[in-house]
């Protein structure tokens, strides 16, 4: 998997280079047979511009906040019923 950093996706609405390069990167994961992924993706604006480009995956706020890795199995246990 390949992963597109936060820092490219920040400003992908207004940056015109910024969209240039996660085009780039997603063409060149995909050349590889790799699936890509995108990081702190915070708006719906952002998740539609990674759609159009071909992202794969997206990752960040818009979708929740970030959990500690000891809450995780709580979580599941508590969704699932059981350890």
């Amino acid at each position: 998997m390949l992963k597109i950093d936060r820092c490219f996706v920040r400003d992908l609405a207004d940056d015109p280079v910024d969209r240039e390069l996660i085009r780039a990167a997603i063409a060149v994961g995909h050349g590889l047979g790799m699936r890509v992924v995108a990081e702190g993706v915070e708006t719906e604006e952002q998740l539609q511009y990674l759609i159009e480009l071909g992202c794969d995956r997206a990752q960040g706020f818009l979708f929740g906040k970030s959990i500690a890795a000891e809450r995780i199995e709580d979580i599941l246990v508590r969704e699932n019923g059981h350890r």
